[in-house]
């Protein structure tokens, strides 16, 4: 089998610092680490290798810096890393991020057929969790999201169950593969490397595809290809604290205006009533 991992390199969100003329994050200067949902979606796929056999192929999105993140995934285990570099590529939003991805994953699987996709559900740094939808769309595959467990792959009849998170519980699902799979934090805890796969990984070439070497279409990469902007951005206003009464000196005086307060709020006072009514 042959399962493929996107990972991205995002500014260590302690330190983000965003460009006041361009409305984009400034990453000169800034440590980087890697995308934290990304690095268990690696997780899962050197698993699912351990379990069923086959090979993991790394891919990454961004300019030179992002061969760490990639030699990191080398001393973990996968057998292949790709970075994805090149000017073209600058300033893309998640659509054309997400056309770059597939492309590439287009000809990794003209080389040894793709079977499973996975990727984090976000990345720290936007939190669109639109990349991963993005890449299956254009893909054709079966997509699985906010996935916490996974359950069995059947490579006779090429079906995946798994296990994702909705709102107020989980739900199990299966489908047909190539199947990808954008993945929560609590799916896997992620391993450690070894000394020696460390010093092996930095000694190891990476391999750069650019646009024209994943044949993408310049006009649908980077900016050109990128539908969406930010055209301001600002910090959300300090939040100002409620008021506040002290029972100690009058605790009737304190219950008044407590209730003044609350009765303040037209819709509280029609909720109550209601409940007085019942």
């Amino acid at each position: 089998m042959h399962f493929v991992c996107c990972i991205k390199q995002v500014p260590d969100t302690a330190e983000v610092k965003i460009d006041p003329d361009t409305n984009t994050l400034v990453r000169a200067g800034v440590e980087s680490i890697a995308n934290p949902y990304d690095v268990v979606a690696l997780e899962q796929a050197l698993r699912l290798k351990e379990q069923y056999g086959g090979r993991v192929s790394v891919i990454s999105m961004g300019p030179p810096q992002a061969e760490a993140s990639l030699r990191e995934a080398l001393s973990l285990g996968a057998d292949k890393v790709i970075l994805l570099s090149d000017r073209l590529f600058a300033g893309a939003d998640t659509l054309a991020t997400s056309y770059t991805l597939s492309c590439a994953i287009n000809k990794l699987s003209h080389e040894h057929p793709v079977d499973v996709v996975l990727c984090g559900k976000q990345a720290i740094d936007g939190d669109t969790a639109q990349t991963g939808p993005g890449v299956a769309t254009r893909l054709g595959y079966t997509q699985f999201t906010y996935v916490v467990a996974v359950d069995w792959i059947n490579t006779e009849e090429k079906q995946i169950q798994v296990r994702r998170k909705v709102e107020k519980g989980s739900e199990v699902i299966r489908g047909p593969l190539p199947a990808l799979l954008t993945v929560e934090l609590e799916l896997a805890k992620p391993r450690r490397a070894s000394l020696p796969a460390i010093v092996h990984a930095l000694r190891e070439p990476i391999g750069a595809w650019d646009g024209s070497a994943i044949g993408a279409s310049p006009k649908e990469l980077g900016l050109k290809g990128s539908p969406t902007w930010v055209r301001s951005i600002s910090s959300p206003p300090a939040k100002i604290g409620g008021p506040t009464f002290d029972a100690g000196e009058d605790l009737a005086e304190a219950v008044a205006k407590t209730l003044d307060v609350l009765f303040s709020d037209k819709s509280f006072a029609i909720k109550l009533a209601k409940r007085w009514e019942a």
